[in-house]
């Protein structure tokens, strides 16, 4: 049985569903040790009974990301659980999608605390006992977001943008402590909150078809292929890879325009 994530003690965020609970099943199959956060409680428990990892190697709380304090006390918890955390997977994040000037202030703010702000406060908590304990390595989930703009999708890809930036800025901080960072760039996955989207149209099938027919492969991600790609880049297959950003996305964002 492979164990490519033996001696990882991860702290996943947004882990209840989606993409997030699809890296818990990979980071399990793979051998870590897993703390996971989500601030659905319901879901979270749901997730939980899902997941089902041996005793010792599964626990979790529910928090929110934009709150410091509650992650800070995530982040002790995870140590008295699992043993100290020596990675970190920032998932959970949240679609603020707008035109510039009716977004509100409340959205702003919102999008920011999220997927931004909260991501450094799970930074912030982790980086202190990795560094103590000799390195470890952090995967910040971005999106192609962080590099290409859809209108009408303000201020999203501006916290997108900020969060690669930010990315980049602890690697190089923090690589000679021994603690990576990186990104990681998903595009179209098909996800239930994707799955969704279509389903409020008049006709789902005929918006999931031109969902797909954007893609070069005429197809988007399942939240598995991208679970075993966060899974690679939080292993010790890459140690030399830092301030990177790997983008997931069948090819999309390199294409100038849709062909049949």
């Amino acid at each position: 049985m492979s164990q490519r994530l033996a001696g990882k003690r991860i702290f996943l965020t947004g882990a209840a569903q989606g993409i997030g609970l699809a890296i818990a099943e990979e980071c399990l199959k793979e051998g870590a040790r897993l703390f996971v956060v989500d601030r659905d409680g319901t879901l979270l428990r749901e997730a939980m009974a899902r997941l089902g990892a041996g005793e010792g190697m599964l626990a979790h709380a529910e928090a929110d990301i934009a709150d410091a304090q509650a992650i800070a006390a995530a982040m002790a918890a995870a140590g008295n659980a699992i043993g100290p955390v020596n990675a970190l997977i920032n998932n959970a994040g949240i679609n603020v999608f707008n035109t510039p000037l009716e977004t509100t202030d409340d959205e702003w703010q919102r999008c920011f605390d999220v997927n931004l702000k909260g991501a450094w406060n799970c930074c912030k908590a982790a980086l202190p006992g990795m560094i103590a304990g000799g390195g470890g390595a952090i995967l910040n989930i971005a999106s192609t977001h962080s590099f290409t703009v859809i209108p009408h999708t303000f201020p999203y890809p501006l916290a997108k943008h900020a969060l690669l930036g930010m990315t980049k800025s602890l690697a190089l901080e923090y690589a000679a402590a021994g603690v990576r960072v990186n990104a990681l760039a998903p595009g179209y996955v098909e996800t239930q909150k994707n799955i969704d989207y279509w389903n409020s149209f008049p006709d789902p099938a005929k918006a999931r078809a031109e969902t797909m027919a954007l893609h070069p492969g005429k197809r988007i991600a399942s939240t598995t292929e991208i679970a075993k790609a966060a899974v690679f880049m939080i292993s010790d297959e890459c140690p030399f890879m830092n301030a990177a950003s790997l983008v997931v996305d069948g090819g999309l964002s390199v294409l100038q325009h849709a062909v049949d």
